[in-house]
């Protein structure tokens, strides 16, 4: 077989195995930092480490692979749903790395019970920390307490994962109650297996 066939499929596999550099030393006054830069040349006792986040094997800087690591972010949202897309829009916009789960059927709705306690959307987890509704502010603080960088941080060539439903694809729609912060007034004449908005 002839080497020069296999080369571009070689050289491909080879670029897109990316890994993140980084650093860890002891500052002068005895701190430990971590950075993905190399460290001041009078740093002491260097460490170099590699950290890859599996999306298509795209790096993330180690700041955010470590957040992803330790509190993922897993959405549960419903594609009619306003507050959801609101949700969803303010994750990507802010470089957030996030699974999203579908409800679409009872089965999902069902499910979406047992783990948040409630039917309200959307609903957030942040490692253990569950945020009900949807709150610019609220999920800002808890992202950044959870390690997540103030500013979009993500690769350009990063890619979110394609939505999933909760259990089943089901085509049946659960009554959802779907609130974002603060409270929606309550809208009158309703039927009371819509969805609630």
């Amino acid at each position: 077989m002839n080497f020069f066939k296999f080369f571009p499929l070689l050289f491909f596999v080879v670029c897109c195995s990316v890994e993140a550099q980084v650093y860890k030393w002891v500052g002068s006054d005895g701190t430990k930092n971590y950075s993905d830069s190399p460290p001041p040349e009078v740093a002491a006792k260097v460490e170099n480490k590699s950290i890859t986040y599996s999306n298509d094997n795209v790096a993330l800087p180690y700041s955010l692979a470590q957040a992803v690591q330790n509190m993922p972010v897993i959405l549960y949202s419903q594609d009619s749903c306003l507050p959801c897309s609101d949700a969803k829009n303010f994750l990507i916009k802010n470089g957030i790395p996030f699974s999203e789960k579908l409800i679409i059927s009872s089965e999902d709705i069902n499910k979406l019970v047992q783990i948040s306690g409630s039917p309200q959307l959307p609903v957030v987890f942040i490692g253990k920390n569950k945020l009900l509704g949807f709150s610019n502010a609220e999920w800002r603080t808890t992202l950044t307490q959870a390690g997540y960088p103030e500013t979009n941080a993500l690769p350009a060539n990063y890619r979110y994962p394609v939505p999933q439903p909760l259990v089943s694809t089901n085509a049946e729609l659960p009554n959802v109650i779907v609130q974002s912060k603060p409270s929606q007034p309550a809208l009158t004449n309703r039927d009371p297996n819509a969805f609630q908005f």
